[in-house]
């Protein structure tokens, strides 16, 4: 979409080269009140893409709240040309209850397109749908890890089409998992009505976490940018690696884990990745990683029965470089140290204290 002189979101009309801010009804409550979700329109005073960016589709992942939050109400983001959507707050339900699900207990992100006539869930789902998805050229969704877990930083989206990836690579994250989503995802369904979607995967729910909003805010920034919506060229690691497969490693026995390894970190086939522990301290067994890969997720939960999730092991398509050196790597380096404190991690042997500092460290 070449965006129009006249843009419409709801009743709202903005005009070329300003900044509105739309209370966009989608509901009621108990109490025949409405209710409402924050949008911020940004437009250029050229025409040009029209981008969507959502948070809080999942009410407790506050990270994408704080990205966005930090991009319309933080350091001035000025267009050159184009539109920039940002739904600050899309469960608006969850987010003032801290739940990841709307109030009928559906998960949001598997309700679009959704439909005017059904449940509550798909009715804010197609208002979603129809005033800024089918409105936008291109799409970003910020989501986190759900609870009890964490993510390290990636974008996930359907590589095989050439605008996806072009997104996927300008965004800056180390990490890029070719995915399509769930059916009736916002970004698998926004990309098969023609809205090419990524998906940025990371941090904790119920957190803002600094290295996370960073790297997000600049994200988003670097997409802006790859479009000449702003000025500048997209800045982003030395390093990026394609991910086709991932794994999740589960537990063998119940216990307490005591992790040696963290988000971010790269492992290697037959390595250690936590030992399970009975309440008085026996060894119960040792969870190692079954191949050469990168850790995109854990539990933050340290406790376990057989069979739940421990850690989520990527497997990228060549070697991956976390050195953390040079200006371009410090975000990432900075969100490995960061997610990690989440953790207590402890060498193979011994007790959490070996892989920490004491309390006058």
């Amino acid at each position: 979409m070449s965006n129009p002189k006249e843009f419409t979101i709801g009743k709202v009309t903005v005009p070329m080269g300003q900044a509105v801010d739309i209370q966009l009804e989608v509901s009621e409550r108990y109490t025949g009140e409405p209710v409402s979700l924050p949008i911020r329109v940004i437009r250029g005073m050229h025409p040009g893409p029209c981008v969507f960016v959502t948070a809080g589709i999942h009410g407790d992942e506050l990270n994408g709240v704080g990205i966005v939050h930090e991009l319309a109400f933080g350091r001035p983001l000025v267009l050159t040309r184009g539109t920039l959507i940002m739904v600050l707050v899309v469960n608006i339900f969850g987010f003032e209850t801290q739940q990841r699900t709307m109030p009928d207990r559906r998960d949001l992100n598997r309700c679009f397109p959704g439909s005017m006539d059904g449940s509550l869930s798909g009715r804010i789902a197609h208002t979603i749908f129809k005033e800024v998805v089918a409105k936008s050229d291109y799409g970003i969704d910020l989501h986190s890890a759900a609870a009890p877990r964490i993510n390290f930083p990636n974008i996930r989206g359907d590589l095989s089409l050439p605008s996806i990836k072009r997104l996927s690579g300008v965004f800056g994250c180390e990490l890029i998992v070719n995915s399509k989503g769930p059916m009736g995802s916002l970004r698998r369904e926004a990309t098969k009505h023609g809205c090419p979607t990524i998906i940025l995967e990371a941090g904790e729910p119920c957190k803002i976490e600094p290295a996370v909003l960073k790297i997000g805010v600049r994200g988003v920034r670097n997409v802006l940018k790859e479009l000449t919506m702003m000025p500048g060229r997209p800045l982003g690691p030395a390093h990026t690696s394609r991910v086709e497969k991932s794994m999740w490693v589960r537990a063998e026995t119940g216990g307490i884990l005591r992790y040696h390894v963290s988000p971010g970190k790269s492992v290697k086939a037959n390595q250690p990745i936590a030992t399970t522990v009975s309440v008085f301290g026996k060894e119960q067994s040792v969870l190692k990683s079954p191949v050469d890969g990168v850790v995109l997720g854990m539990t933050t939960l340290p406790t376990v029965k057989p069979g739940e999730p421990v850690c989520h092991i990527a497997i990228p398509d060549k070697p991956h470089k976390t050195s953390g050196q040079g200006r371009r790597d410090r975000l990432h380096h900075r969100a490995r140290k960061d997610l990690a404190t989440s953790i207590a991690i402890s060498e193979r042997e011994g007790s959490w204290a070996n892989g920490a500092e004491g309390e006058d460290g």
